[in-house]
């Protein structure tokens, strides 16, 4: 299987980027669309790995799902016919732990592994296995066969708030209420536009959903109507990718079927130095000088996104000045900063005192593990190629951005892992003329 890219870098890349679906909101569509009884359409659906891995999941279970154009795909909820979902299908992808809502619903009780995914940090599941429980559902863990146990006596009811906010526990609960009993009430949900996204869906197919702020009210309804194919948003995470990759290349683009959800990443392009133009639905940029070193702290939606900090690193590595990461969303995001060394950047670990810890980061802080959440990157930097490694998604994306912008051949392993969440990652490089190649 070829899982390396070969990469002669050092030049500006120059053209236009047509954005794919948004990989967050696709994967859960899909699930949610196993709460129907009839077949479900979805468009813009970006033909990724993770999407293929999870169409072929949903196929494990009986239900029938595939793409039926390039980016529309058609899932039939109606032959689903197993409540076990399979271990080595759930170790790849770790939106498996959603099928809990259409599992239940189905047939009353089910079983779902921990889920897989990039180890970026440990994962919020006991708040979303709390918040099931909130709801009426028995759930408990299974040490010894690794399965979480779930069983649905009766329709879900309850209120629930989450001591922090999480993305796929936000979505879970959403699906596990749709058919509850009375009003369920989610509070400090989480505020990603991939959940807007979902609601719209839903609720154009006949569920009641409310959402004010980070307070999430659902109506129960006896069952969804599909009206028609349903189109997903665009990828924002695309978007900061190419931005980066472009501006870090001293080059030019123009996105288009952009979605606005990256406010916070453009406010801090402003103040490094860049020139944006917005129109209806696209973006335009050009390097017109040299960027300024600005720090970022991550954070949920709306504010600076952890995807897209290790983009952000490679930019850096070509502003001038100074700049500061500070990860507040996981634990173990900088994976990529040991590879960049390999292309000459430079980037160390630095500690600060947090006052608060537990409750500044987002993830389960625990007082007395040694936590690496800061680094300090000093440029601009003249790039060299190398041989790197991609240990997750994101990260990936970013050693690929370095490696276009380095002087001479690069050779980057693992790219299935980059290739989980970017469609046509190679040629959309090409049109902008970036020299990449599959090997």
């Amino acid at each position: 299987m070829k899982d390396s890219y070969l990469i002669h870098g050092g030049k500006p890349l120059k053209g236009e980027v047509i954005l794919s679906g948004a990989k967050n909101a696709a994967l859960k569509m899909i699930i949610a669309s196993l709460l129907f009884n009839e077949k479900i359409i979805l468009e813009n659906v970006p033909r990724i790995n993770d999407v293929v891995e999870l169409l072929h999941l949903i196929r494990s279970l009986g239900a029938k799902a595939d793409f039926i154009d390039k980016n529309r795909v058609e899932i039939d909820p109606t032959t689903l016919n197993k409540n076990q979902v399979d271990l080595l299908h759930a170790s790849k992808i770790r939106v498996s732990f959603m099928l809990f809502a259409p599992l239940l619903y189905k047939f009353g009780s089910c079983f779902v592994s921990n889920p897989g995914g990039c180890r970026i940090g440990a994962r919020p599941i006991d708040r979303i296995v709390e918040g099931m429980k909130n709801l009426g559902i028995i759930v408990k863990y299974n040490s010894r066969t690794g399965y979480y146990e779930a069983k649905m006596s009766n329709k879900p009811t309850g209120y629930y708030r989450f001591v922090k906010p999480t993305h796929t526990g936000s979505e879970l609960l959403i699906m596990l209420s749709i058919f509850g009993k009375n009003k369920i009430v989610l509070e400090n949900c989480a505020h990603e536009p991939e959940i807007d996204n979902l609601i719209a869906f839903l609720n154009e197919n006949e569920a009641r959903i409310k959402k004010i702020n980070d307070r999430i009210e659902i109506e129960g309804v006896e069952k969804l109507n599909f009206n028609k194919p349903f189109k997903i948003i665009s990828d924002r995470n695309e978007a900061i990718t190419y931005i980066s990759l472009v501006l870090a290349t001293g080059g030019k683009i123009r996105l288009s079927n952009i979605s606005f959800h990256i406010g916070t990443f453009i406010n801090k392009l402003k103040k490094a130095g860049a020139e944006i133009r917005l129109e209806a639905d696209s973006l335009s940029l050009s390097f017109t000088k040299p960027l300024r070193a600005v720090n970022i702290e991550t954070t949920p939606h709306p504010g600076f996104m952890t995807d897209w900090q290790p983009n952000w690193a490679v930019l850096m590595t070509q502003a001038q000045g100074k700049s500061i990461i500070h990860e507040r969303v996981f634990e173990n995001r900088f994976s990529y900063v040991s590879e960049l060394k390999k292309l000459g950047a430079k980037i160390k670990f630095i500690d600060t005192k947090v006052k608060n810890p537990e409750s500044f980061y987002f993830f389960n802080y625990k007082k007395n593990k040694k936590y690496s959440q800061i680094i300090k990157i000093e440029g601009p930097v003249k790039l060299h190629g190398g041989a790197l490694n991609i240990a997750d998604l994101r990260a990936g994306a970013s050693l690929a951005i370095a490696a276009l912008v380095a002087e001479g051949e690069s050779v980057i392993n693992g790219v299935s892992i980059l290739e989980r969440g970017y469609e046509d990652f190679v040629e959309k490089v090409r049109k902008l003329g970036g020299e990449i190649r599959k090997i």
